[in-house]
């Protein structure tokens, strides 16, 4: 979905709208998946990336601009618990008990009329 709002600066706002985000890339180096007992499933994801391409454009009351923006999120490391238990049909469920997530670098790249 598309983002939009306003930010109080100084003296004045700044409106921005993020538009037409896309995931562009993925990268997994390194993911597992373990059993643990009497709890569920854990899954570890380390060293991961991502690319997102993004229309933008922000206006105030002295200016306004508009481009396209490529972000770069990488060292990007995830585990997360997923429980198991079963129904009261007793089919298994999956749920989310716990999750943990860290990036270590983040690089944007802005193009705009400006």
């Amino acid at each position: 979905p598309d983002l939009n709002g306003y930010e109080k600066f100084g003296l004045g706002k700044v409106k921005y709208n993020i538009s037409r985000i896309h995931i562009t890339a993925v990268e997994f180096p390194s993911a597992s998946i373990s059993l643990i007992p009497g709890t569920g499933i854990k899954l570890e994801i380390g060293n991961a990336s991502l690319t997102i391409d993004m229309s933008w454009n922000i206006r105030t009351w002295m200016f306004k601009d508009s481009g396209k923006s490529t972000v770069y999120i990488s060292k990007v490391f995830v585990t997360a618990i997923f429980s198991t238990p079963l129904d009261n049909t007793g089919h298994t469920s999956i749920s989310l008990t716990s999750c943990r997530t860290t990036s270590g670098d983040i690089d944007i790249k802005l193009n705009g009329k400006s």
